[in-house]
């Protein structure tokens, strides 16, 4: 069974597992726990990230975001960060959502449906009309992950190489 969980204390070591074999920046994605260790983690960064979840210890300028991770059975095989509303940096670059499945698990269609779970999870969560989704041009894969979710393209800049989508909210 597939299904997305809130980064919680109960699951911190498959967490920080997970979160070991996900560069520290691929596609667009950082992920700023791949260096660090596992009692770092589990003592300062994970009660930092189910803080900001709640808009509780958020640097400056700053917006509440949460992290999912996606669940097959007992593993985990990829994780969504949610951003519950856009400030103006991430209207530019970011949008609401960002994702990046385990390299193992890549093309056999977690990242599609772990993005459909969490749209349905989020949907009535933000202000905007639309959830803002970006991913690089050269990303082929991903820019199809949120096509098949029915994102529709809004624009493209060479100068950066991004791709930006947006998504009809349906409530």
């Amino acid at each position: 069974m597939i299904y997305l969980k809130l980064a919680n204390l109960e699951d911190a070591k498959a967490e920080y597992e997970a979160l070991q074999k996900i560069p520290a920046a691929e596609n667009g994605l950082n992920n700023e726990y791949a260096d660090m260790s596992e009692t770092e983690f589990a003592e300062q960064a994970l009660p930092k990230m189910i803080a900001n979840s709640r808009g509780e210890d958020l640097p400056e300028g700053y917006v509440p975001f949460s992290v999912y991770f996606l669940w097959d059975d007992d593993k985990i095989v990829g994780l969504f960060h949610f951003r519950h509303h856009l400030c103006d940096s991430l209207k530019k670059h970011g949008g609401h959502i960002g994702y990046a499945t385990i390299k193992e698990y890549r093309g056999k269609g977690y990242a599609s449906k772990g993005l459909k779970l969490l749209l349905d999870e989020v949907r009535d969560k933000i202000p905007e009309d639309e959830f803002w989704l970006d991913a690089r041009k050269d990303n082929i894969a991903s820019q199809k992950v949120m096509l098949s979710n029915g994102a529709y393209k809004v624009d493209e800049y060479e100068m950066d190489g991004i791709q930006y989508v947006r998504m009809r909210i349906k409530k």
